[in-house]
């Protein structure tokens, strides 16, 4: 029996067999980001039930998206080798039993572990749509199917966090993993049907195991020793070792990537300045904005005593205006220099995270909503204005590299955003927590006022004579941590708006450099 190629199912469906293959990649990928959009606002609910602080809690998110990352190397591979078919059900195979396992997961071991394999579906996903789109789509065809498709990417955003807040606060946090799994059965029952099988005529072809073995431990070592740095001591045995692993690792990587017949990623294309800085801007670009994604839940729920609901209708206006301005900012592409949309975009996310650097626990919820609503309308100028820019300096040979290459430096920042991101929430706090507690001495005014009001306080409510100095203490060290963990969010929020600035060089080098000097080195 012949196998069901692109080819045989278009005989079999006629012309509505593309928007079939849509439908089903586009559930495929609504089922990814809805659990990568809604896990943020269970992070504290997560906390809480495990008992774990923030740095553990961070690899929720950051080993998902370094996951996302490394995966999203295997794609081109695992299509050649075992067909569309397969990779896409057997990626959601793995993807429903990690929800699963998630939901009931005994602690938080297991339950990262999960989050690792659905970052890994999510980043396959990401390549696996756009080649299926390009497949069954006509070159004339293909922005209106790129922008059809969009409205998966924007479901994620716009309506996760809200569902995910309305499960939490109903049931608990578990049930935001069992969301997402109705929607991956259907896209296996869809794909079992619309999802071209290998054609056996082409021939298989080898991976870069090497390279992606190396890439995979130097990611790997570097987030470990990061996020454990707090802890362990930064100088302690443990963390330089992590450390000096990950520089060797990364060093050897780029040695064999650069000599690799078929080398994982084509770090070639980096000889084009005017692509470098591409590269540049979409990590910058990527670690500050995942990591204001992460915090930003993480602030109104645990500062600000938001619940998970409303934590998630927060951010839906955001997603909303991200669903409008994406086809405004391809639209504009085409048309405007890409360095003026990409500026554009960083100043407004780089203001947002400014404005962030100003909230406190009293700030109101449409205060905050209104900086993630312009974080967002500058992720719908940069993210297609700098594609184009970027693949606008390569040779046409380079183009899929390039285009690789950008996901990949975007991917690679989130992941390292969130987890320095989080090593600085950490340190800010304590540094801000011992400053405010030097101040409370017996020969302050403010702290020995405050004391004896809370005695009195305790007094009235009944409390024996002997806890009452002990209850005031206690009371003033909470607020004491509660001020500095406030403080702390502050600064976190003012490196990301530094970090968006920061990225304003690159962006400029990008219209600076003329196309035309690239010369590429590959033949």
């Amino acid at each position: 029996m012949a196998s069901e190629t692109t080819e045989v199912l278009f005989a079999r469906y006629g012309p509505h067999y593309r928007w079939f293959a849509t439908l089903t990649v586009m559930l495929g990928t609504i089922s990814a980001m809805l659990t990568t959009t809604t896990v943020n606002v269970a992070i504290p609910d997560i906390m809480g039930t495990f008992g774990i602080g923030q740095d553990r809690a961070q690899w929720l998110s950051t080993g998902a998206l370094a996951a996302m990352t490394v995966a999203m190397l295997l794609n081109a591979w695992l299509i050649r080798s075992f067909g569309q078919r397969k990779t896409f059900i057997g990626a959601f195979g793995i993807f429903i039993a990690a929800l699963v396992l998630a939901g009931l997961s005994p602690n938080e071991s297991v339950l990262i572990v999960c989050r690792v394999a659905q970052g890994a579906v999510a980043g396959l996903m990401q390549p696996f749509s756009v080649y299926t789109l390009f497949r069954v789509f006509p070159p004339e065809r293909r922005g209106t199917a790129m922008g059809f498709f969009g409205i998966s990417v924007i479901l994620g955003p716009a309506l996760g966090p809200t569902m995910g807040g309305i499960l939490i606060e109903h049931f608990n946090w578990r049930y935001v993993f069992f969301l997402a799994a109705p929607f991956s059965v259907i896209a296996i029952l869809l794909g079992s049907v619309f999802m071209p099988e290998r054609d056996e005529s082409e021939a298989r072809t080898s991976f870069d195991w090497a390279g992606f073995l190396l890439l995979s431990t130097s990611l790997a070592c570097l987030l470990v020793g990061l996020s454990n740095g707090q802890r362990e001591g930064w100088y302690s045995g443990y963390i330089l070792m992590l450390l000096g692993l990950a520089v060797v690792a990364a060093v050897v990587f780029v040695a064999w990537e650069l000599h690799a017949s078929q080398p994982l990623v084509e770090l070639r294309v980096l000889a084009s300045a005017r692509f470098t800085a591409a590269a540049a801007v979409a990590f910058i670009f990527g670690a500050g904005l995942f990591g204001s994604t992460y915090l930003v839940p993480l602030f109104v729920q645990t500062v600000q005593h938001f619940t998970p609901m409303a934590a998630g209708l927060l951010l839906m206006p955001g997603g909303l205006v991200l669903g409008l301005f994406f086809p405004i900012g391809g639209y504009l592409s085409d048309r405007l220099p890409a360095r003026g949309l990409i500026i554009t975009g960083l100043l407004c996310t780089s203001v947002s995270a400014y404005w962030m650097g100003q909230v406190d626990a009293n700030t109101p919820f449409w205060t905050i909503a209104k900086c993630v609503i312009l974080s967002y309308i500058g992720l719908g100028l940069i993210k297609p204005a700098l594609i184009v820019a970027a693949l606008r300096a390569l040779r046409p040979e380079l183009l899929g590299h390039g285009a690789g290459m950008i996901n990949f430096s975007r991917q690679l920042g989130g992941a390292f955003g969130v987890n320095v991101l989080s090593v600085v929430l950490d340190r800010r706090t304590y540094f801000h927590g011992n400053a405010l507690a030097n101040l409370q001495t017996a020969g302050n005014s403010g702290t020995a006022e405050f004391l004896r009001r809370m005695q009195d306080l305790l007094a009235q409510a009944g409390v024996p004579p002997d806890l009452h100095l002990s209850g005031a203490l206690h009371f003033l060290d909470r607020v004491v941590y509660a001020q500095a963990y406030t403080m702390g969010f502050r600064d976190s929020f003012l490196i990301v708006a530094f970090a968006f600035t920061l990225a304003l060089i690159p962006a400029w080098i990008m219209g600076r450099t003329r196309a035309s000097a690239y010369r590429s080195p590959v033949g």
